[in-house]
């Protein structure tokens, strides 16, 4: 679960009465943390708080402070494990430095309610951010489609400018622009779209993917052809549970029109599959030939598939579906190397066997080994042992 789904509820209680609340977020780490910039927590009046800034050594700390730090508006505040200008600081308990924005609902609200929509949405987000100045906390959004609040209507068009290259780059930035006569601080977070897994295959080994998947706060999606299988009562997590026609996959032919156009979301009319985005993950795992072989061919001819196809079971297995995907598609099955070559082409595409080398056996072992590969090729990671990435440690003596 992120922060963002642990504060949200809180959060509309708190509107709906009325109350203040406090927003810290971490904004600066120097050396090691446990959090990341973008971090946030939310503070109520009644002592109760939703999310995290530090591995549990800090929010009771910060806590006790923030509403009288923000009496008089915005500030930012430094924890660190070292004395600092006399001050006795608070450990962070990893021996870095933590800088937090603190804020008040004026400034935090307009952007609580973007990383709603935004997560509603399952939309990319950057958000400006003034640290410094007259204009602390005031903030520009780039992703989404809504106009700026009331908050927001006087920031800088250099500051959207930021925001908007933050989108562009999908990279967070920090830099330094003349304000109101002196230079202020702006920092740029740019939030990349909620991940979405659709598992194409409703038996029981889907469940603990799906609960696994929820754990890390994704959008989860459970697809087969199956009506008995593919119900709300077998996947009472899942954000949509959908009975695939599976007489109507391929929606397409490689000769016909894409299914969806490039960088949007497929609809439910073009795409029977369901409203897969680019940035989602695909698992087929149905155990049915052919249905596993209709949903590959459905996939596969999308204009902007899923970052990740996943398909279980061996790689011989595989490479049958795909010569049965050429058919569906519509491949000249003459001259046969034309469509070997493309079935070829499309297993390097896939992920199959899917799943990291875990020594996985049982159902949730496996689902745990599936995750942390799609986590791997979404964050565009390494999956080495962090000694290996951090330390120094040559890979080949690990």
């Amino acid at each position: 679960m992120t922060d963002v789904e642990r504060i949200l509820p809180l959060w509309r209680e708190l509107e709906a009465a009325g109350a203040d609340y406090v927003l810290a977020t971490v904004v600066a780490v120097e050396g090691s943390s446990y959090r990341r910039p973008g971090a946030l927590m939310l503070l109520a009046p009644d002592g109760r708080r939703a999310g995290t800034v530090s591995g549990g050594c800090l929010e009771a700390q910060v806590a006790s402070r923030a509403w009288w730090l923000t009496a008089k508006g915005p500030c930012v505040q430094r924890y660190s494990t070292a004395e600092e200008d006399g001050d006795r600081p608070f450990g962070s308990g990893c021996g870095g430095v933590v800088s937090l924005l603190l804020e008040r609902s004026p400034t935090a609200g307009p952007l609580l309610a973007a990383l709603e929509q935004a997560f509603d949405q399952r939309a990319p987000l950057a958000v400006a951010t003034v640290l410094e100045g007259v204009e602390i906390g005031r903030r520009v959004f780039a992703g989404l489609e809504r106009g700026p609040s009331d908050a927001i209507q006087t920031a800088a068009d250099l500051i959207q400018e930021l925001a908007e290259r933050s989108l562009a780059s999908r990279k967070s930035m920090e830099t330094i622009i003349p304000a109101g006569g002196i230079d202020a601080r702006v920092w740029v977070d740019f939030r990349p779209a909620r991940p979405g897994l659709w598992i194409f295959g409703a038996g029981d080994d889907a469940q603990p993917l799906l609960r696994m998947a929820k754990e890390l706060g994704w959008f989860v999606a459970v697809a087969d052809g199956r009506s008995h299988l593919a119900t709300h009562e077998r996947f009472p997590l899942a954000d949509e549970v959908r009975v695939l026609a599976t007489g109507e996959l391929p929606a397409v032919q490689l000769t016909g029109q894409p299914a969806a156009r490039s960088g949007s979301p497929a609809s439910d009319a073009a795409s029977p599959l369901g409203n897969l985005l680019p940035q989602d993950a695909a698992v087929v795992m149905s155990h049915s030939f052919e249905q596993d072989a209709r949903i590959l061919a459905a996939l596969l001819a999308l204009d902007s598939p899923p970052a990740y196809i996943g398909v279980l079971g061996p790689r011989r297995r595989t490479r049958e579906l795909l010569a049965e995907v050429a058919r569906l598609l519509g491949l000249p099955a003459d001259p046969a190397s034309a469509t070997a070559v493309q079935v070829e082409r499309w297993l390097g595409q896939l992920h199959s066997p899917m799943g990291l080398d875990l020594g996985a056996e049982s159902p949730e072992t496996i689902a745990f080994s599936v995750l942390a590969e799609i986590q791997k090729c979404l964050a565009g990671a390494t999956a080495l042992p962090l000694h290996v990435v951090r330390g120094g440690v040559p890979a080949s003596s690990a």
